[in-house]
C-alpha cells in the first residue's frame, strides 16, 4: 500500500526561446563609398517577467568601418542601439506558486552583424543583426511523490559500532605533500 506526499520545491516553472533579426540604420559623418567591416560589441541586457512572457531589454554598439571620398579615406562610426525582445514562454508550470521567482536569460547567439550595406540614395549604412535568447523562470512549484512505507530503511542501518574505528590510523591525513 502506498501513499502520496506533496512537496514544494524550487524548479524551472517557465521556459522560452527567441531568435531575432533586426535592421539598424547608422548615420556616418561622410557619405560612404564602400563598407570595409562591421562588428557588434559591448552587449548588455536585463530580463524580467511580464505576465506570461519574459522581456529582455538590452543594448550594444555597432561599429562600421567604411571608406569615403571615392575610397581615399576611411573612418569608423560607432552607434549604440537599444532593443526589447518579448520571449513567449513555451513551457509554463500550472502548479507554480506565488510571485517570488527568478528570471534567467542566457544568450545562445551573441548579437552579430549579418550584413552591412549602403542605403540607396542616402549617406547611411543599414546593418542587419541577429541574436538569440533562452529564458527560464525559476519559482516554487508543487510536486507529488509516491511514498512506499514498506521500503523505508531500518533506523538501525545508521548506527555506528565504535569498535569499527579501533584499527584506524589517526595520522592518515597529511598536512602537506612531500616527496
Amino acid at each position: 500500500m502506498s501513499e502520496y506526499r506533496e512537496i514544494i520545491t524550487r524548479a524551472v516553472t517557465g521556459k522560452g526561446r527567441k531568435f531575432t533579426q533586426s535592421k539598424h540604420t547608422i548615420s556616418p559623418s561622410h557619405r560612404p563609398t564602400s563598407i570595409l567591416g562591421c562588428w557588434v560589441i559591448n552587449h548588455t541586457y536585463d530580463a524580467k517577467k511580464v505576465d506570461d512572457t519574459v522581456e529582455v531589454k538590452g543594448k550594444y554598439d555597432i561599429n562600421v568601418w567604411y571608406s569615403h571620398s571615392d575610397n581615399t579615406k576611411t573612418e569608423v562610426v560607432t552607434e549604440t542601439v537599444s532593443y526589447k525582445d518579448i520571449v513567449k514562454l513555451r513551457y509554463k508550470d500550472e502548479n507554480s506558486l506565488g510571485d517570488d521567482h527568478e528570471v534567467i536569460a542566457r544568450v545562445l547567439q551573441q548579437p552579430n552583424c549579418l550584413e552591412a550595406s549602403i542605403a540607396d540614395k542616402e549617406a547611411k549604412v543599414e546593418v542587419q543583426v541577429e541574436r538569440e535568447f533562452l529564458t527560464e523562470i525559476i519559482g516554487e512549484t508543487k510536486i507529488t511523490v509516491e511514498v512506499h512505507p514498506d521500503t523505508l530503511a531500518d533506523d538501525n542501518d545508521w548506527d555506528v559500532d565504535e569498535d569499527e574505528f579501533e584499527d584506524l590510523n589517526p595520522d592518515f591525513i597529511v598536512d602537506g605533500y612531500e616527496e
